[in-house]
């Protein structure tokens, strides 16, 4: 039996990177304290008087709810939007683990779906087999969904729960595709623009294998169905991440590190663009129409007038 660092009980995991061995109850106590200390940097002086939480449901997500929920609930409304996006045999089995998460913590729980919302569902839109990508049209409709549905409930931000394995990763992505106009808009936003919810983090600094430990030692449910449209390309650099923390525990760290060492320098290189209605929905977006409408057109969910003909 390995003893815990700090108490002498049974340890329950090995944090590689500081070289320390934690009980249940050190372990717990080490991924709050870091989270609040990342969340008290992350939201500034601002309080958050109504929360939103992504909630798909999965290990990740369920967490961020969990935590906010354990450090917020006193003080600050909590909802929870779970988006829908029409994929049988995956988020037909989170969804229920969400709902009764949500049940067990009292947080009113909102679902939007691509079917209801957007008018078709990603399983649809696999079939088309457009040369967009199926990624993007998820990832702009999700965004879009989470923004309005978060505005509507009146929140003052929304929490997502990706975890530092996840957050390393986009950096790394961005710095080889040299999208450093992305890299300034990622999450956590310091940069508040009117009708667009800001967004935090709390697990940003939380390595996976902590999240799902967390997860597990505070009974939450862990599904294991994986979404059948996962992004090759992000596979590719989750393996270069492993390797480089595999031989250099704290390489995730240390990229989250270098990003905010540079971040006010890449806010003076692309400042906020300024935002007006989309001229289709009305949403907030830097063109004459947003980026959700120009794929809803793309896919015959809108019709075209003879303007927009060539």
């Amino acid at each position: 039996m390995t003893s815990c660092s700090k108490c002498g009980d049974e340890a329950v995991i090995f944090v590689r990177y500081n070289g320390t061995h934690l009980c249940r109850r050190h372990f717990i106590e080490y991924v709050e304290r870091r989270v609040k200390r990342d969340i008290r940097k992350q939201k500034g002086k601002k309080r958050f008087k109504k929360i939103a939480v992504a909630l798909s449901g999965g290990k990740d997500s369920s967490t961020a709810l969990y935590i906010i929920h354990k450090i917020f609930s006193r003080t600050s409304e909590i909802h929870a939007i779970t988006v829908d996006e029409g994929i049988p045999g995956y988020r037909d089995k989170t969804i229920p683990v969400a709902k009764r998460l949500c049940r067990k913590l009292d947080v009113e729980h909102h679902i939007v779906s691509f079917a209801n919302d957007i008018g078709i569902t990603i399983d649809e839109i696999a079939k088309k087999n457009d040369e967009i990508g199926i990624c993007t049209y998820c990832g702009v409709f999700r965004r879009s969904l989470l923004n309005m549905k978060a505005r509507e409930i009146g929140a003052d931000v929304l929490v997502l729960g990706h975890n530092l394995d996840d957050f390393s990763q986009s950096i790394l992505m961005n710095f080889v595709n040299a999208d450093l106009e992305k890299l300034a808009r990622m999450a956590p936003h310091h940069r508040i623009q009117e009708r667009m919810i800001p967004r935090i983090l709390p697990l940003r600094m939380i390595p996976e294998k902590e999240t799902t430990l967390y997860a597990i030692l505070n009974g939450l449910d862990i599904p294991m169905e994986e979404c059948p449209y996962a992004f090759s390309s992000r596979l590719v650099f989750r393996r270069i991440i492993y390797e480089l923390e595999d031989r250099n525990p704290g390489t995730r760290h240390k990229i989250v590190k270098s990003y905010e060492q540079i971040r006010k320098c890449l806010y003076e290189m692309f400042p906020l663009a300024k935002l007006q209605s989309c001229a289709i929905c009305g949403e907030p977006t830097p063109g004459e129409i947003c980026r959700a409408c120009e794929l809803k057109r793309k896919l015959g969910l809108l019709k075209i007038s003879p303007d927009d003909k060539d």
